[in-house]
């Protein structure tokens, strides 16, 4: 059984009746709850450090910590970590070095989901997750900021980080 906290199988379920995991709606109250009362900047900010901590520990679990800069094989762990098999914050469609960035390609995000077409909503916990797994990865500190959104026609939330140190 999956966990929040854990991307490998453990041998206990964080609730016995109902499992590890909750619904997008009470995801997404917890996040416009955030925002009414931090408001939406220091909102963003404490989502996308929340998502950070965890896509961090997510690579430390899977043994990615700066092992590999081989994105395909990357893409392919945090998708069974992060996708349907896993706890389905997203789907992670590719990872690809392009210049100096790089580049997270997901769809049926978190935080795009029940959001109208057109919506100004961007990514916060899914890009703090893709930024901390990048960092684990890599062994530098990023800056990620979204590029393209479902919510305003593209096909996918793309994410470029770019290598601060």
């Amino acid at each position: 059984m999956f966990s929040m906290f854990s991307t490998v199988s453990t041998t206990y379920a964080i609730r016995t009746e109902l499992g590890d995991f909750s619904s997008i709606i009470c995801f997404k109250a917890a996040v416009t709850g955030i925002e009414d009362a931090l408001g939406e900047k220091a909102a963003k900010i404490a989502l996308m450090t929340a998502g950070r901590a965890r896509g961090k520990r997510l690579a430390s679990e899977l043994g990615l910590s700066q092992s590999t800069t081989d994105y395909k094989k990357i893409t392919q762990q945090i998708q069974s970590a992060l996708g349907k098999n896993g706890t389905r914050l997203c789907l992670v469609d590719k990872i690809e070095a392009v210049g100096s960035q790089i580049l997270a390609h997901c769809r049926e995000t978190i935080c795009s989901s029940g959001e109208e077409p057109g919506s100004p909503r961007e990514l916060s916990y899914t890009l703090g997750v893709m930024q901390g797994v990048l960092e684990e990865v890599t062994g530098h500190r990023l800056r990620g900021h979204q590029t393209d959104s479902v919510l305003r026609g593209g096909s996918h939330d793309v994410v470029a980080f770019e290598i601060l140190a």
